[in-house]
């Protein structure tokens, strides 16, 4: 996994802001959702993939262990597709042009829904009880893009702990815009993969600064079991 690593002055800023280093690590189990970005084969077989990112595998045993954890305690969990279709072509015509058509082909072929390349990665430990989200931005949260919103909220989802692939484009962007959906966010740093540790960093520092919260597997483990012992003793 990646290393992390934030600039001290970072965190500094946080506390100074918040009054804290972690403004969201106040954690109720029964109000969280854990929302997994693009861990489909299209983003990790090689063979197939238009962008492929190998981190994203090494992350697998760490988003399974946290949505085990947030399942037991109550939580919810959401696996969310990207997902390439018909009203791509015309409704987010600015990226079909941003790339060649041979590049374009391929990434439409790896994400079409029924294709090999948009299910979720095999060794992903997904339950009976999750929910599957498809979405065609690359924010799951934007307008146009899914129905995630509607679908957290109406299960009394407050807090949204994201993790996935890449970190510094899909992760961040749905992370920054769940926020502005008035979520409490959180990035769980060793359940997000980018192409680099640079671009890695550099995206959890600039959300960590403004948009939200950034800890680690750990850390939100320790948290959601206090908050539910907390809960229960009250």
């Amino acid at each position: 996994m990646h290393p992390l690593s934030i600039p001290p002055e970072i965190v500094a800023r946080v506390e100074a802001r918040c009054g804290r280093a972690h403004p969201f690590e106040d954690l109720d189990p029964t109000r969280t959702a854990f929302v997994v970005i693009d861990m489909q084969v299209g983003f990790m077989d090689p063979a197939i993939s238009h962008a492929c990112c190998p981190m994203a595998e090494r992350i697998v045993p760490a988003v399974n262990r946290l949505a085990a954890a947030l399942r037991e305690a109550g939580g919810g969990v959401f696996w969310i597709q990207n997902t390439h279709d018909a009203s791509c072509e015309t409704e987010w015509t600015v990226m079909q042009r941003m790339v060649t058509p041979a590049a374009r082909a391929r990434r439409n072929a790896a994400m079409m829904e029924g294709t090999p390349g948009h299910a979720l990665w095999p060794a992903l430990d997904v339950r009976p009880e999750d929910e599957t989200v498809l979405k065609r931005r690359f924010s799951a949260f934007i307008q146009g893009s899914s129905d995630l919103e509607q679908r957290l909220r109406a299960r009394g989802f407050d807090t949204v702990l994201i993790g996935g692939t890449v970190t510094n484009v899909c992760c961040e962007s749905s992370a920054r815009d769940a926020m502005m959906l008035d979520f409490r966010t959180v990035m769980v740093a060793d359940c997000n993969a980018a192409t680099s540790d640079a671009e890695h960093n550099a995206s959890l520092a600039a959300f960590w600064n403004i948009f939200g919260d950034v800890m680690t597997v750990d850390h939100v483990i320790e948290r959601l079991r206090l908050g539910a012992a907390e809960k229960a003793a009250a």
